[in-house]
């Protein structure tokens, strides 16, 4: 598990915090760094048929569209810099030596969090009071309301729970797994590893396509979480 271990590269200390740079940060930095070089390159010309890296940064505006309509427009940019940002981060952790910054549980939570945080306050700022009508289901029993509402309430919370782990999991399970294949090939050697070799070759690819469909999923729940703040469906 010593891929997934943090570690200072510059100590720092604030007040008795721990505030030191370390080897997440830094990946952190070189994958903003990469979004902005991609979306500057790939929107540049903005052709009327788009290419392969156009395609891809147009992909962020069509899932805001689709999924949340017209009203999650102005919410864009922020749609679309957290698939950027996580898709980053998940493909340059496929890199040799790299650190994948969403195996780390802290940082998909905070991701998650501020997500809930800004559909909760958005779904009040739009509905005020009348939000709260998202936790009472319509057409049921009136008896049943009291045990509904908790059911719905446990729900709404665990959103942020269920977001970030769901990346998570799948980071450090596939990292882990590509970890154990590459062992094998190093103990069996030239003559036995051919066959834990191809293994990994082949689970690579699979986890490429795993680190993009997380980032996916992550932004289309996204998505849809802020178009039940936005029309309490």
């Amino acid at each position: 598990m010593a891929q997934f271990e943090i570690k200072r590269l510059v100590p720092i200390e604030i007040f008795g915090i721990d505030a030191s740079f370390t080897n997440s940060a830094l990946w952190m930095l070189i994958g903003i760094f990469t979004v902005c070089v991609f979306t500057i390159f790939s929107m540049g010309g903005r052709a009327v048929v788009p290419g392969r890296f156009q395609s891809v940064a147009e992909l962020g505006y069509e899932m805001v569209r689709d999924n949340v309509g017209d009203a999650g427009q102005k919410y864009f940019p922020f749609v679309f810099t957290l698939f950027m940002f996580v898709l980053a981060s998940n493909m340059l952790g496929m890199l040799p030596y790299a650190f994948a910054v969403t195996s780390h549980i802290i940082v998909t939570l905070m991701l998650a969090g501020t997500v809930f945080i800004g559909v909760t306050v958005i779904g009040f700022v739009t509905h005020g009071v009348g939000f709260l009508k998202f936790f009472v289901p319509t057409g049921i029993p009136k008896v049943l309301v009291p045990l509904l509402v908790v059911i719905e309430v446990i729900s709404y919370l665990t959103r942020p729970i269920s977001l970030s782990v769901r990346l998570f999991a799948n980071m450090v399970a596939g990292h882990t797994m590509l970890k154990v294949f590459a062992s094998f090939v190093v103990s069996l050697g030239i003559l036995g590893g051919w066959l834990p070799l191809g293994f990994m070759v082949a689970f690579t690819g699979l986890e490429i396509i795993i680190a993009f469909l997380q980032a996916y999923v992550f932004t289309i729940l996204t998505c849809i979480y802020l178009n039940d703040a936005l029309h309490m469906h």
